[in-house]
């Protein structure tokens, strides 16, 4: 059994691009999104900080939120950010698609750790060593030793040393969402079967052609070549976050005239990418108080 204080990261940055580029945390089974479940999990655990990778995507005063920069960089980029936000003896890493996690997160506080952690092992015997509870001093120590932050990193970079101890998701607590069949098998297990509403499955199609990542990055070089950009000037990043954030706080459809306002204005003031990045910030907070004041 897992002794002494806990703090937890939960990893919810993805592009969930099989998803289609949804916002999967928030996507509900049982009538609760599947973030909401990671944090209940890891509260119930006794976790005393939860820190979510990921830009703010609803109000939780129990979560702090981090960003691995530049975005996208991966889970152990997520981990690498979020963990000087933590102080506890021991680390629960948690992915935020599990529709079962309190029962995965029990099964790991109930087991007893190796010397460095516990992780869950599925029926296939494929380790998941995002699912775990890692000695925070331990995993530090690993996360140290990476390049860039661990951008782009496989997990195993980051645990590959540790010692940890096995325990078998007898029961599939630890299955994830990575599909709309995931979703609806999901939604089953809990009572409630129905297929991916029509809503969930358009805002997937509407995004399907640009969202994976080499798809971005080749049209993005595009734009590059053809207007003689540089990086700075064309920040992608920067401008999926602020349509991410545009789209949840306001309406989806706001969020490309939106990036056109952003831009628009940066423009005017000169263009620099500090001066991009004012601007970007300045079309977050409006969309931010947009949303607090029901606007």
């Amino acid at each position: 059994m897992i002794d002494g204080s806990l703090d937890a990261i939960i990893l919810a940055g993805g592009r969930a691009s099989r998803l289609g580029g949804v916002a999967k945390p928030l996507l509900e089974v049982g009538g609760r999104p599947l973030l909401t479940l990671a944090v209940d999990a890891a509260a119930d655990a006794g976790a005393r900080r939860i820190v979510v990778a990921a830009p703010p995507l609803r109000d939780d005063p129990r979560v702090r939120w981090v960003r691995e920069d530049p975005p996208f960089g991966g889970p152990v980029a997520g981990i690498v950010a979020a963990l000087p936000l933590t102080d506890a003896t021991w680390v629960l890493v948690l992915p935020a698609d599990l529709p079962r996690a309190r029962d995965a997160v029990a099964r790991l506080r109930a087991a007893r750790p190796g010397p460095d952690g516990v992780r869950m092992v599925d029926a296939g015997g494929r380790t998941q060593p995002l699912t775990a509870i890692y000695r925070a001093q331990a995993l530090r120590a690993a996360a140290s030793a990476l390049p860039h932050g661990g951008r782009d990193l496989p997990v195993r970079a980051l645990v590959a040393d540790l010692r940890v101890r096995d325990v078998q998701d007898a029961d599939e607590s630890a299955l994830d969402v990575d599909t709309w069949q995931d979703l609806e098998e999901a939604r089953r297990r809990q009572g409630v079967p129905q297929a991916a509403p029509e809503t969930e499955r358009t805002m997937s199609s509407e995004n399907s052609r640009t969202l994976p990542p080499e798809a971005l990055d080749a049209w993005a070089a595009a734009l590059r070549e053809r207007f003689d950009l540089t990086g700075d000037d064309l920040p992608v990043s920067l401008v999926l976050d602020l349509a991410r954030d545009v789209a949840n706080d306001v309406a989806r459809p706001a969020a490309p005239f939106s990036a056109f306002a952003a831009g628009f204005v940066a423009g005017r003031a000169g263009g620099s990418p500090e001066q991009v990045r004012e601007a970007v910030a300045a079309v977050v907070d409006l969309a931010a108080a947009w949303k607090r004041d029901g606007s």
